[in-house]
């Protein structure tokens, strides 16, 4: 019996033409799909008439599902991962899965796809070399203005995830720990409502004060200058 194969798939952060032909080919190619929301992920693959059984995999049910897709990939099956955008890990279910599968000795390949912090840092105009990525900054003011002040003396771009109903609060604590360095605010990328805001803390909650902010938001911090 033939070995399956588990295969990390990027998918688009937001519009559906980012995907690779790489991707598409797996995707046609795989057994089955595990994703972080089925439903999601399904309109994804009905836009490419893609029809491949579909399996939940997310942070509620990984613990138990992760035994389960072991045994599919020791059956011979090749499973493609995916989360609802991006790749998965990157703040997105896959963790345990990836693990379980290098230290069972079974193949994996990753299939390349575009990713919310390249995007931004791109775009930003902000020198993007070095760059630390964080991930989401912590609900709780007090935790996430100590990470922010841990981080903000390196001599590095800081990219951070975060939520649109904290992005005030952030960006006020931002105001006392970095005065005057420039920020990037890039919401919902590559989406219909695209934003990219650039400027310091201060000038930044001026042009958001009285905004409803929605979506999805990359936070970028110009490096400490040496």
């Amino acid at each position: 019996m033939s070995t399956g194969k588990l295969l990390i798939v990027g998918t688009p952060i937001g519009n559906l033409e980012d995907i690779t032909l790489r991707a598409l080919r797996t995707l046609r190619e795989a057994d089955c799909v595990a994703a972080e929301d089925t439903r999601h992920t399904g309109q994804l693959l009905t836009k490419y008439e893609i029809r491949k059984p579909l399996v939940s995999y997310h942070e509620f049910n990984e613990a138990k599902r992760t035994p389960e897709l072991l045994e599919k990939l020791r059956t011979g099956q090749r499973i493609a991962l995916v989360s609802d955008a991006g790749m998965p890990t990157l703040s997105d279910p896959g963790l345990r899965l990836i693990a379980a599968v290098v230290e069972a000795g079974l193949p994996v390949e990753t299939v390349p796809g575009i990713s919310a912090i390249t995007t931004a840092l791109a775009g930003s105009g902000l020198p993007a070399q070095p760059f630390l990525f964080h991930g989401f900054l912590p609900h709780k003011s007090a935790q996430r203005e100590k990470i922010l002040q841990r981080l903000a003396p390196l001599p590095c771009a800081l990219v951070f995830f975060e939520s649109p109903y904290r992005l005030i609060k952030t960006l006020t604590a931002l105001q006392t720990i970095i005065g005057d360095r420039r920020v990037v605010v890039a919401r919902e990328l590559t989406k219909k409502f695209e934003e990219i805001l650039r400027g310091t803390p201060a000038t930044l909650l001026k042009r958001l004060e009285n905004r409803a902010i929605k979506g999805e938001i990359t936070i970028i911090i110009e490096a400490l200058k040496t």
